[in-house]
């Protein structure tokens, strides 16, 4: 969310590359912010972007062994549209597909849909039942009826099921007790921006709720800004710049979106804002491919099982980072 100089651009090519390069290093998976309206400011910050179902279809063709996420905006697909979506994806891949259920938070662009928003803790009562119905298109055989609170349907069906059995990976960012309650009832991952102090006690949480409650395994992560130099003061300055020449106006929007503009809390809310500038409110690891590895190893101590990595420039740093900052990794025991 800055100025700073970088090569990135929305195009295919890029993104391509982008993906290739990943792919090449053996990560896991890549997963997409999803937009339809940006947040204004200076650079309009993702008012820009391709959307994420074709996304991951084309890189799922560019690509051989990296899982492509689509994070989808649960009340802007209709569950039949997106299960068979879903399945497209899942087999185009080789069953390298999953999908990132958001709720919709963005107050102007879920407007572009839809004027009245649901209250919060009831648009996880809505994905849950758009969650249901999904499912029970990927796994039932023959026709189906559906009756819920928010769908209705008749002699549903859908071909052919996924490759995946049962389904596609699901992830969750939900982290208040709703978004806790509806990741540890339904999904696979659940993502949390948590400073490393927090993280012991919430993967706990997040973990023995579904244990007990549901009878089932979820892993936690997190995500954050990664920037890795030569040398730690090189690696400062790239950090420092970023938030230096940042979108302030645009933080300022993104903070008022999800009511943190409280004049009471000026200075945290400005803390909030770099944060949100540098890795949309993510830890960030900032350092020699060392020190990085370091807190790699910190957030694993910590209980997180992974970590998606936001760079400035994807394209350049990705190849630093594998010639660097991968071999320590595996050296760590972080990596296979």
């Amino acid at each position: 969310m800055t100025e700073a100089d970088t090569t990135y651009e929305i195009t295919w090519e890029h993104t391509k590359s982008i993906a290739q390069k990943a792919d090449q290093l053996g990560m896991e998976a890549m997963v997409p912010v999803a937009r339809w309206k940006g947040f204004g400011g200076n650079v309009n910050f993702n008012g820009t972007n391709f959307e994420t179902f074709t996304w991951a279809a084309g890189l799922a063709e560019a690509t051989e062994q990296i899982t492509l996420f689509t994070t989808t905006h649960i009340p802007t697909v209709h569950p039949i549209v997106a299960a068979n979506m879903a399945v497209t994806n899942d087999h185009i891949s080789g069953g390298r597909f999953g999908l990132n259920l958001v709720m919709g938070w963005f107050p102007p662009e879920m407007k572009m849909f839809n004027p009245d928003q649901l209250p919060h803790d009831e648009r996880y009562q809505y994905g849950a039942e758009w969650l249901e119905f999904v499912e029970q298109l990927w796994t039932a055989a023959g026709e189906f009826d559906f009756d819920g609170k928010y769908f209705q349907a008749t002699r549903c069906e859908s071909e052919p099921k996924p490759l995946q059995n049962p389904r596609p990976v699901l992830i969750n960012a939900g982290n208040s007790p709703a978004g806790i309650e509806f990741s540890s009832r339904y999904v696979d991952i659940n993502f949390a921006s948590l400073d490393i102090e927090k993280m012991p006690d919430y993967t706990r949480t997040v973990k023995k709720k579904a244990k007990d409650d549901y009878q089932r395994t979820i892993s936690t992560m997190t995500y954050g800004l990664v920037v890795v130099r030569d040398t730690e003061a090189a690696a400062k300055r790239v950090h420092q710049e970023i938030i230096d020449k940042g979108d302030w106006p645009g933080a300022r929007n993104l903070m008022s979106a999800i009511g943190m503009e409280s004049q009471s809390f000026n200075e945290q809310v400005e803390k909030f804002q770099e944060r949100f500038i540098a890795g949309w409110a993510g830890m960030p690891l900032v350092g020699t491919p060392e020190q990085v590895v370091e807190g790699f190893q910190q957030i694993s101590d910590a209980g997180m099982e992974g970590m998606i990595m936001g760079f400035l420039d994807y394209n350049e740093e990705l190849d630093y980072f594998g010639e660097a900052v991968m071999p320590l990794m595996r050296e760590a025991g972080l990596r296979h």
